[in-house]
């Protein structure tokens, strides 16, 4: 197994026991490794422990609860699996830097003046761009409502019936590939899905005359369907002769994705690569030159 797929199986386990009790001696079942290797291959891919995680993902539930719902604060705090309402106050304070009773006042304020604009979806995003075949049948925006971490997600989807899987759009931005150069360099992500007929992150690196030398859209491990939270990477070399960055998330046809909780680090040489350009993707002798072959 692929450490990519037991950090994912992994993940998909905790976001269904998010309000429920989490054992974590019972993921090494899951996956095959012992605990102590499935938790730094956990850490090496997502930048947290699977401690960490949860507790994260449990604030990020509690926060979009008190801005949403009329349910109490104790009632939030034991549904997320804290002992106290106590204890769920400290958490959410180093998270969110307010105490959960002053953020929900203060959010719900907020997202007040938020619905004012929903007529005006295709908002100005700071950084991202929304591109591709047939961006005019798609919008993008962000979403205060389902987000990973943190506050907000950002959302690709479509708005015409007839989109179909010859039709595309793209979130994405671009950066200068500079500091990167000779590194091998991962990106990742978090995505959630609805009815996407197929849609996955990407990244691609281009050198001076804009010509692509290091390119993966996850075609091959492509995500469908409707799906919880789930973390997704792409691993790239930036050579010399890099000159740009480019990367976003990319829904082909109908339906919607989320995106969440970008990160960009250099691995080690002993990480696998995605690059779909590779040579070795090529056979080594040409094949059924006279149609001999079905």
């Amino acid at each position: 197994m692929e450490y990519s797929q037991a950090t994912q199986r992994i993940i998909t386990y905790i976001e269904e026991q998010l309000m429920e009790e989490i054992v974590l001696e019972c993921m090494p079942n899951i996956t095959g490794y012992s605990k102590f290797h499935l938790s730094r291959i956990f850490k090496q891919e997502t930048g947290l422990t699977i401690g960490a995680y949860i507790r994260m993902r449990r604030l990020a539930m509690a926060a979009s609860c008190l801005i949403y719902s009329n349910a109490s604060i104790i009632t939030i705090a034991f549904k997320f699996q804290f002992q106290s309402q106590e204890a769920f106050t400290r958490a959410f304070k180093e998270v969110y830097a307010l105490p959960p009773g002053k953020y929900r006042r203060l959010m719900q304020s907020l997202a007040m003046l938020e619905e004012e604009k929903l007529m005006e979806l295709n908002e100005q995003v700071t950084g991202w761009v929304l591109s591709g075949g047939n961006p005019e049948l798609y919008q993008f925006h962000t979403d205060d409502k389902v987000f990973h971490s943190g506050k907000r997600s950002g959302v690709l989807f479509s708005t015409h019936a007839a989109a179909n899987n010859g039709q595309f759009a793209t979130m994405m931005q671009g950066f200068q590939a500079a500091e990167y150069k000779g590194k091998r360099l991962r990106m990742s992500c978090y995505l959630k899905t609805a009815e996407a007929t197929k849609c996955g992150v990407w990244m691609r690196i281009d050198n001076v005359t804009g010509d692509t030398i290091q390119f993966d859209n996850m075609d091959q491990r492509s995500v469908t369907g409707t799906t919880e939270w789930n973390h997704y990477s792409i691993v790239l070399d930036v050579p010399e002769e890099g000159d740009s960055i480019y990367f976003g998330v990319l829904l082909i046809g109908s339906g919607k994705v989320w995106a969440d909780g970008f990160r960009f680090e250099e691995v080690y040489d002993n990480v696998p690569t995605t690059n779909m350009l590779t040579q070795e993707r090529l056979p080594k002798q040409p094949a059924n030159l006279d149609f001999s072959m079905e």
